[in-house]
């Protein structure tokens, strides 16, 4: 029975994560399989591999043909590099402990890249939620301009209105006011004479006058009269 190693699709669409399995080359892709030997999510990046290192490579091993997806997850995880240095101690090229040294300083080395990558990739993300910021920073400074602009702008307005409604009022009252100026009569003038002013001692002779023009005598009176009269 020919074996492959395959990915099988499962959830939803758009957002599909996959299996690594060990199936029948005859069975359908997502149907049934021999033996589950990791997850592959390809929605994270890096993407995620969780994978059975042992048994992807004693699969490999007893003849498992990988898929292509398959076979560069098996390369990225070192399933391929560690059965081509057990191949080479089959065949006597090298020791198993030589083959283990090459294993160890071909894994720090990818570990090395892989770390490289997820620092580049979060200073990138890092930068661009800076850069994100900035902008947001300054779309805030001048929204916020732009409303005191605004906000100056209405008091202007405001206080020009205000100036206007004086003026008028102003205007309206100067016409009123001279109206009713016009409209209150002078009053007439008094003329004062001389002889009509008296002081209170004056007026006091003139009351004791005719008291005393009253008490004459008709023997002063006689003595009074004109001569012509007294010889007549």
């Amino acid at each position: 029975m020919p074996v492959k190693i395959r990915l099988a699709r499962h959830g939803r669409k758009r957002n599909a994560y996959y299996y690594i399995v060990a199936a029948d080359s005859r069975a359908p892709r997502d149907g049934k399989f021999i033996e589950r030997l990791g997850n592959y999510n390809p929605n994270t990046n890096p993407a995620t591999i969780e994978l059975d290192f042992d048994r992807a490579l004693q699969w490999l091993q007893d003849g498992a043909q990988p898929t292509d997806t398959a076979r560069a997850i098996l390369s990225y995880e070192g399933v391929l590099m560690k059965k081509h240095l057990l191949d080479g101690v089959k065949k006597g090229a090298f020791d198993e402990a030589a083959a283990d040294k090459k294993y160890e300083d071909w894994k720090a080395e990818k570990t090395t890249k892989i770390q490289a990558k997820v620092d580049s990739l979060f200073e990138a993300k890092s930068s661009d939620s800076s850069a994100r910021l900035e902008a947001e920073k300054k779309i805030s400074e001048d929204r916020a301009q732009a409303i005191a602009a605004k906000s100056a702008e209405l008091v202007k307005e405001a206080e020009d209105a205000a100036k206007a409604e004086a003026a008028e009022a102003a205007a309206k009252e100067a016409p009123a006011a001279e109206v009713q100026a016009e409209e209150v009569p002078e009053a007439p003038a008094v003329e004062v004479r001389a002889e009509e002013i008296a002081t209170p001692e004056a007026k006091a002779e003139e009351v004791a006058a005719p008291e005393a023009k009253a008490e004459e005598t008709p023997a002063e009176k006689a003595k009074d009269a004109p001569a012509e009269e007294k010889a007549e």
